[in-house]
């Protein structure tokens, strides 16, 4: 990077954390101030927050990628957020904020009893605990591209960073900075679709590179087609994506502490539907990227694999390297059919002779398998010479394209983007992690004591969560596509969590004993999936909610007879 990329992400990232400790430099002399910011949130700021917390540096580093190799069919796993929004709006809100709660799983106590609440908190400590070790190796993934700095360094580097401002000003300083960090994204989003267009050769505009985008399966934006092995579509969106929407801005603390900070009811509930209303625009969005990267690249030079690091490693290596520099040949030869094929495509796309276009068209695939053949032969001998490490590089798509096409400036803007999506999303969980572990598990065998010292607990447990986090994040490398290796690991937890809170709101016969063991049993039946079949991960979220409500509802007839 240039200087001035240097100047403009560490002014960008100064900023943000120095706002937001400054704004929040009194905070966190009571419980309430430190773990819900003083229940004083307006809707907007909630909102923010909201989205703030769910878009991580993971969602725009590789949701792009995600696009980039398997076009837009992604959008199918938010549509049911919507309607979640809603359902948790009427349903949940009313009941957190008329108990007062501080996280979601103190309820289940009062409903329950204390084996099932702490229960419930453990499956989700382990679980956004794990996902927190992803938020972390996403930018460190992008440091380490820019500066070759060893992997492992990068995300002590920014878990620390993190760690401080949370463990400081909890809940209010995760707050004010999230909304710094949103205007950052934004712009940065925008900046780089702006470019996208305008890179495009001339007379390719917009239009043109969303028919070619079309015609190469890119816009699959819905399929109705039913497959349980199918991770998206619109069966699987519209039910284990409400699920997972459900227990996620239901039931996961790291969401329920944002609008459970709101001043009101209403406030609360404004936030969450902001949020239903923005998010899948804001998704689409982001795919629309990775499209236009796919177009982009038709007609620029792609890299034979956009895994550098590995590439450089494999290229020098005197077993593989020869035969990994001829594929790039081959490659870089293909690449001039490509482009001239899609041009051709781009041309006979307006004349609007269906003819000419199937022709077109053909040749074009024709190409575009040769070249998918090259890329595949590439990953498996990368593969073989690094068994460690996934050669699939689709979390490299949009940073490859950032740092060899942006201008000066631009660079660090867009870096400054992905760092301010990870300090958003990673702080809120770790803030979340530490108000769960004193309220959950340290508060109900510790109490009568005073406020400082459940501050400091509080303060203590963040500082030990970031830490287990970037331990974690050290093996993600190991880890398939990040956007999809995040929702996999809720999706293995969520279900069961919320069938638990389904019990506790609509089955009011139903007790405590009776609902910890009916979610003991759907947590193994869900891993037991897991691991022996390939049932696309959403569904997990309906069978563990399922496997609970059933349970009770067997258990309850049992009982009756």
């Amino acid at each position: 990077m240039s200087a001035l990329d240097w100047l403009i992400l560490g002014g960008t990232l100064l900023f943000i954390v120095g706002y937001g400790t400054w704004r929040t430099r009194r905070a966190g002399a009571s419980l309430d101030d430190y773990l819900l910011g003083g229940r004083s949130a307006s809707w907007w700021a909630v909102g923010l927050s909201i989205m703030a917390t769910q878009a991580s540096a993971i969602t725009f580093i590789s949701t792009p990628g995600q696009a980039y190799d398997d076009g837009m069919r992604f959008i199918q796993f938010y549509l049911g957020l919507p309607v979640a929004m809603v359902l948790i709006a009427v349903f949940a809100v009313p009941i957190y904020h008329r108990l007062q709660v501080y996280t979601a799983y103190e309820y289940l106590e009062g409903r329950f009893d204390r084996r099932t609440r702490t229960f419930t908190a453990l499956l989700f400590l382990v679980q956004r605990g794990l996902s927190n070790g992803l938020s972390l190796y996403a930018p460190a993934l992008v440091l380490s591209a820019i500066l070759g700095w060893n992997i492992h360094l990068t995300v002590w580097l920014i878990g620390g960073l993190m760690i401080g401002y949370t463990v400081s000003g909890g809940t209010k300083a995760v707050a004010v900075t999230q909304q710094a960090q949103v205007a950052v994204i934004f712009t940065g989003m925008v900046i780089a679709g702006y470019l996208l267009v305008h890179y495009l050769p001339e007379g390719v505009g917009f239009t043109d590179a969303m028919r070619v985008a079309g015609s190469q399966g890119k816009l699959n934006l819905i399929d109705f087609h039913f497959d349980p092995n199918d991770r998206y579509n619109f069966w699987s969106g519209i039910t284990g994506g409400l699920f997972l929407a459900l227990s996620y801005f239901g039931t996961d603390q790291s969401q329920v502490q944002r609008y459970l900070a709101g001043r009101d009811l209403t406030e609360s509930r404004l936030g969450l539907l902001m949020n239903g209303l923005l998010k899948i625009p804001m998704q689409f969005g982001i795919l629309l990227l990775g499209v236009l990267l796919f177009v982009f690249y038709q007609f620029n030079p792609a890299p034979l694999t956009f895994n550098r690091p590995v590439y450089l490693q494999v290229a020098h290596s005197e077993q593989y390297g020869p035969q990994l520099r001829g594929l790039e040949r081959s490659h870089a030869t293909l690449f001039k059919a490509r482009a001239q094929a899609t041009g051709e495509l781009v041309a006979a796309l307006k004349t609007d002779d269906p003819a000419t276009v199937a022709a077109a068209e053909t040749r074009l695939q024709t190409v575009q398998a040769a070249n998918l053949g090259l890329r595949e032969q590439a990953q498996k001998l990368m593969k073989q010479a690094v068994p460690s490490v996934e050669a699939k590089d689709t979390d490299y798509v949009f940073l490859t394209f950032v740092l060899n096409y942006l201008p000066q400036g631009l660079v660090g803007l867009l870096v400054a983007v992905v760092l301010s999506a990870a300090m958003g999303s990673a702080a809120a969980g770790l803030n979340a992690l530490s108000s769960t572990t004193l309220v959950d598990l340290y508060k109900p065998r510790r109490p009568g004591r005073s406020e400082a010292h459940y501050v400091a607990v509080s303060r203590w447990a963040a500082a030990v969560w970031g830490v287990l986090g970037i331990a974690f994040a050290t093996f993600a490398a190991r880890l398939e596509n990040l956007i999809q290796a995040v929702n996999i690991l809720g999706s293995f937890f969520y279900g069961t969590i919320l069938g638990i809170f389904m019990v506790a709101f609509f089955m009011k016969s139903i007790n405590g004993r009776t609902v910890f063991w009916a979610a003991v049993v759907a947590q193994i039946v869900v891993a037991g999936l897991f691991f022996t079949t390939d049932i696309g991960y959403l569904w997990f979220n309906i069978i563990g909610c399922a496997m609970v409500v059933a349970g009770c509802a067997g258990f309850k007839l049992l009982a009756k007879s």
